[in-house]
């Protein structure tokens, strides 16, 4: 081996003449990946992305869509060819086999060698029979795809810490799910929309929504389809943006805690429902994708266990990627971060200064939503009508407040995961490996990295420049003076009217 083979890192090695198929490549967790693995393991042949046809637009169309994301930007720098070794391969999760051609499935089942299945329905109010063909039926079709593949070395499942939300205390293990996944698929297949929708809350017992409900029964899934594959399920928790790679603070997507933080950034609420010392689970997206990347490697090197007899199979490993055990993370952590990085960072569009109440009372949460959401809303709205123009802010309040409450189901709750696959898993790896795909929360410095997510909900999310920020802190402290006009006037007139009132009576 020469002195340039041993510097490479063992997981780059691994990739060496790899073909990968990537599912979910147009997600944020997935274009996040394709660019890792593009960048850092440069020795890769190909790697094929499923990609869905929209209308007006072919596949080709939806890469250079994809590509033209500022992840890319610095892959475009160092690695100028890198679309090259991107194939594209037409598909869609929600039909059977993944929408592949018979062509397309042929070709991927004699060449790749590894799979990151990371396509998925990500919104917590998915529609049952969406949620169960996307994150179900398409997981069990490509399982039994990677079954008769010629190459397969490893495969990797993205879950989620929160699939079996309904126990407090979660280890790395399967569970049993709350129904047989080939029991959720005919009674899909079977009912109507309407009668779907009835039996829904039913359906889902105590799991608080369609997409944990679904990933629960997607790892039973795995768990009895896999038939000794070398495959390990990664379940990260609450995903917030890039802490390093390939840029920093980099999210696109509303869904989860970041979103409820662009809504209370933007002034739209000021109630959040929390229980303030409970642990918030969170982790970096580029982390997340590390740990994944790390598990391929692990289950693809591990020597096989078992002598070809199903019994003798093992199941296949779990990796709990949580923050808990290394960088203990309270929901006032959080909000005192936001609160001020939020602040120091705002966005030219804020609607009003920024102030939150954090309460686990629920009572006094519904008087203050009251107080400082509809009543406001409805003043709004009413002055509108008298203006001639159309009322919106009621309506805005009723969906964000629909939103909120997916949200503060993590938020008022505590769970305890294990991560002891997880450490050891990064105990195993290199020093040169450590540095590239790096997945230690003990490195993580949430004093430095709140900024940065300060900076990246701003540019990425709100797509507000940072050269608009003199303009926006000049407009938030326009709001700061009138804010405080609002309460001296507001308790001026509580007092008078007490005053009057009490002189009335007297």
């Amino acid at each position: 081996m020469s002195q340039v083979e041993r510097q490479r890192s063992t997981i780059e090695q691994f990739f060496s003449g790899g073909r990968v198929f990537l599912t979910g490549a147009t997600g944020f967790m997935g274009k996040l990946t394709l660019e890792k693995l593009l960048r850092s393991c440069e020795g890769l042949e190909k790697i094929y992305v499923l990609v869905r046809v929209k209308k007006q637009k072919n596949v080709e169309d939806r890469l250079e869509e994809l590509f033209q994301s500022v992840v890319f930007d610095r892959l475009k720098v160092e690695q100028p060819d890198f679309k090259a070794k991107v194939v594209l391969i037409p598909g869609d999760c929600v039909q059977p086999d993944l929408g592949l051609n018979l062509e397309d499935k042929a070709m991927l089942m004699e060449k790749v060698n590894c799979i990151f299945h990371f396509a998925a329905t990500v919104r917590f109010d998915q529609k049952i029979r969406t949620a169960a063909y996307i994150n179900v039926r398409a997981t069990r079709d490509l399982l039994r795809m990677a079954n008769r593949m010629l190459n397969l070395k490893s495969f990797v499942y993205m879950s989620t810490a929160y699939s079996y939300c309904v126990q407090k205390d979660i280890g790395e293990e399967f569970y049993k799910p709350p129904i047989t996944g080939e029991k959720l698929l005919k009674l899909v297949d079977s009912c109507s929309d309407d009668f779907l929708d009835k039996i829904t809350p039913t359906l889902l017992g105590d799991w608080p929504n369609t997409y944990a409900f679904s990933k629960a029964i997607a790892e039973d899934v795995v768990l009895n389809e896999s038939g000794g594959l070398p495959l390990a399920i990664v379940r990260p928790s609450i995903v917030i943006p890039t802490a390093k790679e390939p840029i920093e603070g980099f999210i696109d997507n509303y869904y989860g805690l970041t979103g409820a933080l662009l809504t209370i950034a933007v002034g739209l609420i000021h109630v959040f429902y929390a229980k303030s010392d409970a642990l918030a689970d969170t982790v970096p997206a580029d982390y997340a994708i590390n740990n994944a990347i790390a598990a391929a490697w692990s289950v693809g090197v591990e020597e096989p266990k078992n002598n070809g007899a199903m019994d003798d199979y093992r199941k296949p490993p779990i990796f709990n990627y949580v923050s808990t055990q290394d960088k203990p993370l309270t929901w006032r952590n959080i909000m005192r971060y936001c609160e001020t990085h939020f602040v120091k960072y705002p966005m030219k569009n804020v609607l009003c200064f920024y102030f939150l109440t954090l309460t686990s009372n629920y009572y006094l949460y519904i008087t203050l939503k009251l107080l400082f959401h509809y009543i406001p809303a409805y003043i709004v709205d009413f002055v509108a009508r008298l203006i001639g123009k159309k009322p919106f802010l009621v309506d805005g309040y009723r969906k964000i407040g629909k939103f909120m409450g997916v949200i503060e189901y993590f938020s008022i709750n505590q769970w305890k995961f294990s991560n002891d696959n997880t450490q050891a898993l990064y105990r195993s790896m290199s020093e040169s490996d450590k540095k590239k795909f790096c997945f230690d929360m003990g490195t993580i410095d949430w004093n430095a990295f709140f900024p940065i997510y300060a900076r990246g909900v701003r540019v990425y999310l709100a797509k507000d420049p940072m050269e608009t920020l003199p303009e926006a802190k000049r407009w938030h402290r326009k709001l700061q003076v009138m804010y405080h006009i609002v309460i001296c006037a507001f308790w001026i007139g509580l007092l008078w009217t007490g005053y009057c009132l009490v002189k009335f009576i007297f």
